[in-house]
């Protein structure tokens, strides 16, 4: 095999696909990137629950294919001074890396045992924007579950029907929902459940642009496919909760916050609260306005914030952390709280004015006071 390529196109590549390399693995020859050379060149890292295969530009001098050391091979050509990077693999597996005048040998292994990343039929992709997606999962992934004991909320819950496609999280304490409505066009009904890991990678190589990618829901994997890259997983398996029943049908209390003026005074309490010195933000709701006010056993904090609309004087507390990743992942200016009482859940949505241009929900459930 021998190639010749752009050297920043291929420390991007190889960036992208030793995510999904696994650093330690009973199988040597996960470990690597598996590399192959034909009518294009194609990198895939694959620890057997997610892959990664990015398709790049080369020159293509000899067919064929190998597993390279993900990080001799990632360290050599990121430190390659020329702009300009040559790759040749001899029959002994032996691999000659050259830029410039620098020049590098290292041993890479056969790709014969190197497990093909599952076949997912592409008859029915789904295609939206890619920052459409991109949304979708910067605004919920912060609420998955890390209890592996249940592993279907390690993940995001996606729905699509009509012209909607949803994404849930949730971990027990908190949900945080997002959708995006297409401007034209149906989706197919469907419902499956990602592993936030491989949303995470799929975050990453997503672009910030109106660009389609499409998915393909199989059995038991999904594929999401970009112009020059593709991601395969595993889908989680399990019942996943009824998500639309925790939202209360009503909320007697509403009021609007300004996002950036909320966030920098819940920010302030919670500076006195650590993983050491845990304490809930302690927050009264009356006209106009919020007290908010932490004690921990070796400081106190109080502060207070501007809000449109009559709390009632409810009191009511929540965890800070909670609150700001919520309000973090708001994409408007303003926000609304929907409050029931000081036992009930706290709901962030947007205002009127906003409610025809995004669609999001988060919930926090409230920590009892002494």
């Amino acid at each position: 095999m021998k190639f010749v390529c752009e050297k920043l196109s291929l420390v991007n590549s190889i960036s992208i696909v030793s995510r999904t390399v696994s650093p330690k693995s009973s199988l040597a020859f996960l470990e690597g990137i598996y590399i192959a050379a034909d009518e294009e060149l194609r990198l895939t890292g694959y620890n057997l629950e997610t892959g990664i295969t990015v398709r790049m530009d080369a020159k293509i001098r000899q067919t064929g294919e190998c597993v390279m050391p993900t990080r001799m091979f990632s360290d050599i050509v990121r430190k390659l001074p020329d702009e300009v990077v040559s790759v040749e693999v001899d029959e002994n597996y032996r691999v000659t890396i050259k830029g410039g005048v620098a020049s590098f040998q290292l041993m890479a292994s056969a790709a014969d045992e190197y497990p093909q990343l599952p076949a997912v039929e592409e008859e029915s992709a789904v295609r939206l924007p890619q920052n459409a997606l991109r949304d979708l999962i910067s605004g919920t992934i912060f609420a998955v579950s890390d209890d592996t004991a249940n592993a279907i909320y390690t993940g995001c819950l996606v729905e699509a029907q009509g012209d909607t496609i949803t994404m849930v999280a949730i971990d027990g304490y908190r949900m945080a929902k997002r959708a995006y409505h297409a401007k034209e066009g149906q989706f197919p009904a469907m419902s499956f459940v990602v592993p936030s890991a491989a949303l995470k990678e799929l975050e990453k190589i997503l672009s910030d642009t109106e660009e389609e990618l499409s998915f393909t829901l199989g059995k038991k994997h999904i594929s999401f496919s970009l112009e020059n890259a593709t991601l395969i997983c595993r889908l989680l398996e399990g019942k996943f909760a009824e998500w639309r029943r925790f939202i209360p049908a009503a909320a007697p209390i509403q009021l609007v916050a300004n996002v950036e003026e909320l966030t920098a005074t819940v920010e302030r309490v919670g500076l006195i609260v650590s993983e050491k010195y845990k304490s809930p933000v302690r927050c009264l709701f009356s006209k106009d306005g919020a007290q908010f006010r932490t004690v921990t056993t070796i400081a106190s904090a109080s502060d207070g914030c501007r809000l449109a609309g009559d709390g009632k004087d409810t009191e009511i507390g929540f965890s800070c952390r909670y609150m700001l990743e919520a309000l973090k992942a708001v994409p408007t200016q303003e926000v609304t709280l929907l409050l029931s009482g000081g036992l009930s859940p706290i709901l962030l949505v947007p205002c009127q004015t906003d409610s025809e241009k995004v669609d999001y929900t988060y919930l926090i459930q409230p920590v009892r006071l002494n």
